[in-house]
């Protein structure tokens, strides 16, 4: 299992429509996640800013988002939630979420 965390802004205006999106995600969508390996899913927020955690628990992380990226419903459910986002200037060159790295975990 490997712990993943990553971080977007969000506008004060988009802040209702995307936790009312997440309140009710769909089906097919979880089932995706699921179906890629991910595991415990959590996104927070602190002010204009989204955090991202979730654990990855397959072998092949490339070919599980690519996979994940191809599948028709979770397209359309981040065409809904990209438009309410803000990427932070500093993530890697053709990411959207920007990966954050871990500096402390204890089990």
């Amino acid at each position: 299992m490997k712990r993943y965390a990553s971080v977007i802004g969000i506008k004060p205006e988009h802040w209702v429509e995307y936790e009312r999106l997440h309140a009710d995600v769909w089906p097919s969508v979880l089932k995706q996640i699921h179906d890629s390996n991910i595991r415990n899913y959590s996104i927070y927020r602190y002010g204009e800013l989204l955090f991202a955690y979730f654990e990855y628990v397959g072998s092949d992380f490339a070919a599980d988002m690519a996979r994940m990226a191809e599948d028709e419903n979770t397209q359309r459910w981040w065409d809904l939630c990209k438009p309410l986002q803000s990427p932070v200037a500093d993530r890697a060159p053709g990411d959207w979420w920007m990966d954050v790295p871990e500096v402390f975990h204890i089990n």
